[in-house]
C-alpha cells in the first residue's frame, strides 16, 4: 500500500514519482502470475482433488486471500496515476479495507496451517482428535471475521475535507495513531511470526530427531525452511517500514532525507510484500508434498511410541 505523506517543510513527491513507475514493474508480472495460478491452485482444490483435507481447507483460503488481495492492485496502480472524486471516499475504504483483510487473513492462514502441521508431526495422538475438515473450516471462518472486523477503523482513516483525493494514499493523523500501530505491529505481525517461528522450528527439531532418512522428511524440512523464509523476508520489512512511517507522522524523525527515505522504503517494501500472493501459489505444490510427508511422519511417530510402550511394558 502506498503511504505517501507531505510535511510542512518536506515534500515526497519526487519519492511518489519514482515509485509510480515501480508500481507498474511490480505490479504487472504480478497480476498477470499471480491471478491465473491462484484461480488454478481454487480449480485444483475445489473441483479436482478427490478428498478435502485440513491442509487442503486452509491452502483454499490462503488462495482466496490472495486472490482478493490480487484483485485490488488495478485500483492501486489507478489510483496513483489519478486522483479521485469526493464521492467515492467510500469505495475507496471499502477497497483499502479488502486490501488489509487479504493481507493479514493471509499472514493467519499460514500461521494456522503452521499449527496444524506442528500438531500433526508433534502430537500425532492428539491430532486425531483435533485436526478435522469441520475444525479447519470453523478456523477458517474465524479468520475471515477477525479481520474484517479489526480493519473496519480504516473507514474513519480518510480526512474529511473537500475536493478530489488521491486513494490508497494519505490517511489521516488517526490512521497512524499510537494504539492502531501497536495493534497492528502486535497482532498484526508479530504474534502469528512468533507462532509461525516457534512452531517451525518444533517441527524441525522433531524431523531431523527422527532416527529415519527418508527422502520425504528430508524434503519436508526444507519446505518448512522455505515456508518460514517466505513469511518473514515479504513481511517483516513491510512492518518495520511501518513503524517508521509511524515515528514519522508523530513527528519523532523530522530530518527531510530520513522521512524520504522511510517514504520510499515503506512503498517498496510493501510492493515486494504483495509479491507473496505470487509465492503462495508456487508453494502449494510443495505444500501438498510436505502433506504427505506428514502423513509418513505421523504413522511413523505413532510406531514408534507404541513400540516404546511395548518395551516397557
Amino acid at each position: 500500500m502506498q503511504l505517501s505523506f507531505t510535511m510542512t517543510n518536506c515534500s515526497t513527491k519526487d519519492v511518489d514519482t519514482l515509485t509510480q513507475k515501480l508500481d507498474l514493474v511490480i505490479y504487472v508480472p504480478v497480476l498477470l502470475f499471480g491471478l491465473p495460478l491462484n484461480i488454478m491452485a481454487l480449480v485444483v482444490f475445489c473441483q479436482l482433488l478427490r478428498k478435502w483435507t485440513e491442509s487442503t481447507i486452509y491452502m483454499t483460503n490462503l488462495a482466496l486471500m490472495d486472490l482478493l488481495l490480487l484483485l485490488q492492485l488495478p485500483f492501486k496502480m489507478h489510483a496513483a496515476y489519478h486522483k479521485w472524486e469526493e464521492d467515492k471516499k467510500l469505495l475507496c475504504s471499502f477497497l483499502e479495507s479488502l486490501y488489509f483483510v487479504a493481507m493479514y487473513g493471509s499472514i493467519y492462514t499460514i500461521a494456522c496451517i503452521a499449527i496444524d502441521r506442528y500438531i500433526a508431526i508433534n502430537h500425532p495422538f492428539r491430532a486425531k482428535q483435533v485436526r478435522s475438515r469441520k475444525n479447519a473450516l470453523i478456523v477458517c471462518v474465524l479468520i475471515w471475521v477477525f479481520v474484517m472486523a479489526t480493519t473496519s477503523p480504516i473507514y474513519t482513516f480518510r480526512d474529511k475535507e473537500n475536493g478530489n483525493f488521491t486513494c490508497f494514499h494519505g490517511f489521516s493523523k488517526k490512521g497512524w495513531s499510537t494504539a492502531i500501530i501497536v495493534c497492528l505491529e502486535l497482532f498484526g505481525f508479530l504474534l502469528p511470526a512468533t507462532i509461525l517461528v516457534v512452531c517451525s522450528i518444533k517441527s524441525i527439531h522433531t524431523l531431523k530427531a527422527s532416527k529415519s532418512s527418508h527422502p520425504k522428511r528430508q524434503a519436508g524440512v526444507r519446505i518448512i525452511y522455505s515456508s518460514l523464509a517466505a513469511f518473514l523476508v515479504p513481511f517483516t520489512p513491510c512492518h518495520i517500514a511501518i513503524f517508521l512511517q509511524y515515528l514519522v507522522r508523530n513527528d519523532f524523525i523530522s530530518d527531510c532525507i530520513q522521512q524520504k527515505n522511510i517514504a520510499l522504503f515503506i512503498q517498496v517494501s510493501m510492493n515486494i510484500a504483495n509479491v507473496t500472493c505470487c509465492l503462495d501459489a508456487l508453494c502449494y505444490y510443495f505444500i501438498a508434498k510436505e502433506v504427505r510427508s506428514t502423513k509418513d511422519t505421523v504413522k511413523m511417530s505413532i510406531s514408534r511410541v507404541r513400540s516404546t510402550s511395548t518395551s516397557d511394558v
